[in-house]
């Protein structure tokens, strides 16, 4: 049976894995990318799901570590950017880091090389065209003008907007070994990682007082109605951290825990800066939670205050991009349809979820969903115990807000173990699990159920699952 393609507006993470998936159940797609014809403030390339910030798919961990189990559950179910980041990476401690390039030129060629997938480089300018019975948008944060404008007509919704910065990219080689050493924290082998992962730029309390001083006196880019910029806490930028007080960074992603200066290992830091592997070649490293808006020409000149970065060369100064996304839960039903207008799907950042993988989660469950519609069969939403389904629960469902009992709020989330349904932790006879050691049985038993779950969901076929 020949099917009439499915067209998927986005070719970022989210619409690449959408595309990817709806090819393996025999569904054409056609891809509408509109780089390089138009490109954005924080896109370089033409390549499909190009990372714009950090090259980091966060902690790999699934028996610990709600994101980690979010990768293993998206490896289940043959997710595209799973095999190709597991293919590019880089040594990273206990996370999943890539080699951007690679990634994405791999998934490019692959998409490129699949039969029933067409890539169209042109910019879908409002609304797609009626005649498109089927579409998914994954237009991400960066959604154009156009298409926003568009969406909020069809819904008669504001968008909602956080501001996302990217944080710096230094070469390896205008680094000083002779202050910097390698070290993973609590020195912890992730994949392809040795336990010494990541370079460590030590500050006493001196260092640290006076780089304080810099970043809260750097000039900063200059933005409309400055004080409302709603960032995502997920992401503040370094001088925003220190605004909210200047011991905020050193527990933060200064914080000098879990690492040992060899050469004064007596003398513990007030505050290190670490810089991940960004390329296959080791060449470049990124600064770890150094996303800053700071005026480019303050930038260098303030991290070259780090010690170890005192001639550090930048391949990527940082930058400031704003993000919009749908008040989901209001908008879109369980299966991520717009309820003014079905035929329209959204997946990836636009939906409100936050994270690469996650996005590339929700183009994973977006393109499963639409070739069960074109394919006649019933849809079957992966259970909430699931990473799968706790992240598409929140989406849809939103949470209850605290400061007002009964009301319903929506921002921007990560996976995490606070999605998930409680569970009861099994002890063994006559011992009690206290503190930490109870939070990580915790952990354990929710990754546990929820492979269980995912493996169920996606064994069962809809039509079994829907009686």
């Amino acid at each position: 049976m020949t099917h009439k393609p499915v067209h998927i507006v986005g070719g970022g993470l989210a619409g690449s894995e959408a595309a990817w998936q709806l090819a393996r159940r025999g569904i054409p797609a056609v891809v509408h990318e509109m780089r390089p014809q138009r490109t954005t403030e924080a896109h370089q390339t033409d390549r499909l799901a190009e990372l714009v910030c950090s090259n980091s798919f966060r902690s790999d961990d699934s028996e610990n570590n709600a994101v980690g189990l979010l990768h293993e559950e998206m490896r289940r179910a043959g997710s595209l950017i799973m095999r190709m980041a597991d293919t590019h990476q880089v040594p990273a401690g206990g996370a999943l880091a890539v080699d951007r390039e690679g990634f994405a030129d791999s998934v490019t060629q692959a998409l490129e090389g699949e039969p029933l997938i067409t890539i169209e480089r042109d910019e879908v300018a409002g609304l797609p065209p009626e005649d498109w019975d089927s579409v998914i948008i994954a237009t991400g944060p960066l959604t154009s003008p156009a298409l926003a404008a568009g969406i909020q007509a069809l819904t008669g919704e504001e968008a909602l907007a956080f501001f996302d910065a990217i944080a710096p990219i230094v070469h390896f080689d205008s680094i000083d070994m002779d202050i910097a050493w390698f070290q993973s924290r609590y020195d912890k082998v992730g994949p392809g990682g040795t336990g010494k992962d990541y370079i460590n730029c030590p500050l006493y309390r001196d260092e640290y007082e006076a780089f304080i001083d810099a970043l809260l006196a750097g000039e900063q880019h200059k933005h409309h109605d400055w004080e409302k910029i709603p960032y995502f806490d997920g992401c503040l930028p370094m001088e925003v951290m220190a605004r909210r007080g200047r011991e905020t960074p050193r527990h933060g992603p200064m914080k000098p825990v879990g690492l040992t200066n060899p050469r004064q290992p007596d003398k513990k830091p007030y505050a290190i800066v670490q810089l991940r592997q960004d390329n296959a070649l080791g060449t470049l490293f990124n600064m770890v939670g150094f996303q800053t808006e700071l005026r480019y020409g303050v930038q260098a000149d303030i991290f070259r205050m780090i010690p170890g970065l005192g001639n550090a060369q930048f391949a990527r100064l940082g930058g400031l991009h704003r993000n919009t996304f749908l008040d989901s839960p209001k908008l879109l039903d369980a299966t991520l349809r717009l309820k003014a207008q079905p035929r329209l799907r959204f997946a990836g950042q636009i939906t409100g979820c936050e994270g690469y993988v996650e996005s590339a989660a929700m183009g994973l469950l977006a393109g499963r969903f639409t070739a069960a519609d074109r394919r006649g069969e019933a849809i079957v939403v992966p259970p909430v115990t699931t990473a799968f389904g706790a992240v598409l629960a929140h989406i849809t469902g939103g949470h209850l807000d605290a400061s007002e009992p009964g009301k319903r709020s929506f921002q921007p989330m990560n996976v995490n173990f606070g999605l998930f349904p409680p569970i009861e932790v099994e002890t063994p006879p006559g011992q009690k699990l206290r503190g930490p050691e109870r939070g990580k049985a915790r952990k354990r038993a929710l990754s546990a159920r929820a492979l269980v779950d995912v493996d169920r969901w996606l064994g069962v076929p809809a039509a079994d699952a829907a009686e």
